[in-house]
């Protein structure tokens, strides 16, 4: 119901189970599937990486409730381009579905903060401890942000970068959820990014944020 609701989306299936999933597939040819993963007769990184492998042109975002390492991990390496957990809102859920159709990885806030830190205990980093909302000065002091972007518009992408949802940004600057959307459509057309996972590398290019457990401003792409 949700689905349908969006705009651009139309919903052409609905499956129980993993095999009922890959024979629609087979017989709709869905531009995306959004795929649970505890499911009865084939699990969903297995179905994944069935409808990956017959139908490369059919991406499949991960909708669970689950973002552990056991989960996460294996369904990206199965195919998933996206990986939302259950309380996703309808934004998030579009946001994602748009991504992995313009060939960008649709992941939530959550998800990316977890692939971030990963990454930081691969490098033998240990994650970085949560910094209070705002605590991200702007690089050079006021007047040396980066591509027009105003103090408040870094604030939020500190805390994007942070892995914050919007309603969690909003909660945290006490401000209306519209009014951190709008904030966040600002910066994504002043620095050129197209998603959330491109705004956090851009804050952490800036210096406006810095990667778990990296105690300096510099950052190499």
């Amino acid at each position: 119901m949700l689905l349908g609701l969006l705009p651009g989306i139309e919903v052409v299936g609905a499956a129980g189970d993993g095999e009922e999933a890959l024979r629609l597939v087979a017989e709709l040819a869905p531009d995306v599937v959004l795929m649970d993963l505890r499911m009865p007769r084939c699990d969903g990184v297995e179905a994944t990486r069935r409808v990956r492998a017959a139908h490369p042109d059919t991406q499949v975002v991960v909708l669970t409730t689950y973002a552990d390492d056991d989960s996460l991990f294996p369904a990206l390496r199965a195919g998933a381009r996206g990986y939302l957990t259950k309380d996703a809102d309808a934004d998030e859920i579009l946001r994602a579905v748009q991504d992995v159709m313009s060939g960008d990885a649709g992941l939530s806030p959550k998800v990316q903060r977890l692939l971030l830190e990963r990454l930081a205990e691969r490098d033998g980093l240990a994650p970085a401890a949560p910094r209070p909302p705002g605590a991200v000065p702007p690089p050079g002091g006021p007047g040396a942000l980066p591509d027009g972007l105003t103090p408040r518009e870094a604030e939020v992408l500190a805390l994007v970068a942070e892995g914050f949802s919007n309603a969690e940004i909003a909660r945290s600057l006490h401000v209306a959820p519209a009014t951190v959307k709008t904030h966040i459509n600002n910066l994504f057309a002043k620095t050129g990014v197209r998603d959330r996972a491109q705004a956090v590398r851009y804050a952490y290019r800036h210096g406006i944020a810095r990667p778990p457990g990296d105690t300096s401003a510099a950052f190499v792409t």
